[in-house]
């Protein structure tokens, strides 16, 4: 089974994806981000670098997934991911407008189709206030300057892209708000018995809280 867990930056996808890595004994795929080198610069100046910053990403994600993901799932093990390729549409729709949105969309199109979809995406969902807080408390230098309207943005971004669009994938919608699955075990559990279950995998338990 293909796993990827999507949500806002800030929300805890990295994290999960390699606290259920030993529990379903997976290949893990994580994003390569901190290569883009407009990403900083973009953070100060959004108008100006967001076409560049949005076409590396593109193209990055693109050779990343077209390339690792055939190649675990060859490896006949479940993999886990902490992004999907869908993902770098809803920011560019957010980042990019006019003559570089078409593009962008043209370009995205071609290559999506030569992406494996996953199984099951794990949309873990937070308010904004808590997003903010959560990227304020990890305290990476380029995120520093981010601003809570453009989060916002965001956040309704993949709320409507998760809630209210049809998907290749089965999705399962986590409220993260309360959820601390770092400090405590129970709910890490809860998560991974949600997961089993939709995707029909022993062993599971037939219906818990989440």
């Amino acid at each position: 089974m293909y796993i990827s867990i999507e949500g806002v930056i800030g929300v805890g996808k990295t994290t999960l994806a390699r606290m259920l890595q030993p529990a379903f004994e997976a290949n893990l795929l994580l994003e390569v981000f901190e290569e883009n080198p407009f990403l900083s610069n973009f953070y100060a100046n959004r108008e100006l670098y967001a076409f560049q910053t949005q076409m590396f990403f593109l193209l990055s994600r693109y050779r990343q997934q077209n390339q690792r993901v055939p190649e675990l799932l060859a490896a006949d093990q479940h993999l886990i991911s902490d992004y999907t390729f869908d993902k770098d549409a809803l920011f560019a729709r957010i980042n990019l407008q006019g003559d570089e949105l078409e593009m962008y969309y043209k370009i995205h199109e071609a290559l999506a189709e030569k992406i494996p979809p996953p199984d099951l995406i794990v949309y873990l969902r937070a308010d904004t206030d808590v997003l903010m807080q959560r990227i304020a408390m990890r305290d990476r230098p380029y995120e520093r300057t981010m601003q809570h309207d453009y989060i916002h943005e965001l956040n309704l971004a993949y709320d409507d892209y998760f809630q209210n669009q049809t998907h290749k994938a089965k999705v399962l919608i986590l409220d993260c708000n309360e959820l601390d699955f770092v400090r405590h075990p129970d709910q890490l559990e809860l998560i991974e018995n949600r997961i089993r279950q939709v995707l029909q995998l022993s062993p599971y338990q037939p219906t818990l809280p989440i």
